[in-house]
């Protein structure tokens, strides 16, 4: 079964490939993290050309059901962050 990587074991994955310190693995972690969010907090997209590329996507208003009461609700209209594999990406992981 593979492992989930946390946060903490990326920025300890990066330090060790990079053959960096930790503490600057963990400022270019937390850095990445925070331009790719702010840019999609603002609509735009990230594109990592073979990883892949990071977007916004709008759900339309939908009609839902509460499932404690079978009530039916209406769900807002909302944006969600979304990640589109490039096909590098999708090639190594295909193997």
């Amino acid at each position: 079964m593979a492992k989930t990587l946390g946060k903490t074991d990326l920025i300890n994955q990066v330090a060790k490939t990079a053959k960096i310190e930790k503490t600057k693995a963990k400022a270019a972690v937390d850095a990445t993290i925070n331009v790719i969010t702010g840019t999609l907090k603002k609509g735009g997209k990230v594109q990592l050309t073979g990883f892949g590329t990071f977007g916004v996507a709008r759900r339309k208003k939908r009609t839902g059901v509460n499932p404690q009461t079978g009530a039916k609700i209406t769900i807002p209209p909302r944006k969600v962050p979304k990640f589109t594999a490039g096909k590098t990406l999708k090639d190594i992981v295909g193997k």
